[in-house]
């Protein structure tokens, strides 16, 4: 079944691990949206996943007159329109465009980066919850009328090139998102 020694690494190993996932740092820190609140998130894999993608995925964006994400979407959100905004936002990157451009990420070699970020998001889309020490608010109407300005700019385009296009605009999404991102 083993040596010895083969049988007192594996505890000692074990014992690594789970003291190596509890460090600082190992498994992120945290998003404070609003009320919403997400722990263990990796921000810099974020932007690494993104980084390894955008010269590629920008590169296929053929119609750089307009932008989805744009000023009136993002600039001045408070943070109780933050939360609602978050998981909008992320629930149609996830349903639309994420779930329709896997077959070009496996095209263009490179799906191990689209599925790092695909999983991150749903991580985060998944754990976003309300803050103990906050009342549970409603959406605001702002913030609904910042998404649905988002999502019409998206229909108006050919649904090939919305895609593309808001894929393209990740780098944006994140940069916005890292406002609410707390060492």
């Amino acid at each position: 079944m083993g040596s010895p020694m083969q049988k007192a690494a594996l505890p000692c190993l074990s014992f690594i691990l789970l003291v190596w996932s509890w460090a600082p740092g190992v498994q992120g820190q945290e998003f404070q949206f609003g009320s919403c609140r997400v722990k263990g998130v990796d921000f810099q894999e974020l932007w690494e996943a993104f980084q390894a993608m955008k010269d590629i995925v920008q590169a296929q964006d053929n119609i750089t007159s307009i932008r989805l994400l744009r000023r009136e979407v993002l600039q001045n959100v408070s943070d109780t329109e933050s939360c609602y905004l978050i998981r909008a936002l992320l629930k149609f990157y996830l349903n639309t465009v994420f779930k329709s451009y896997h077959e070009k990420a496996a095209e263009f070699r490179i799906l191990k980066s689209f599925s790092t970020l695909a999983n991150n998001f749903i991580f985060i889309a998944s754990k976003l919850q309300p803050s103990v020490s906050r009342t549970k608010l409603g959406p605001g109407e702002s913030a609904r009328r910042r998404f649905l300005l988002f999502q019409r700019a998206f229909k108006q385009l050919d649904i090939e090139a919305a895609q593309t296009k808001a894929f393209g605009e990740v780098d944006i999404l994140l940069t916005w998102m890292q406002k609410f991102y707390q060492l």
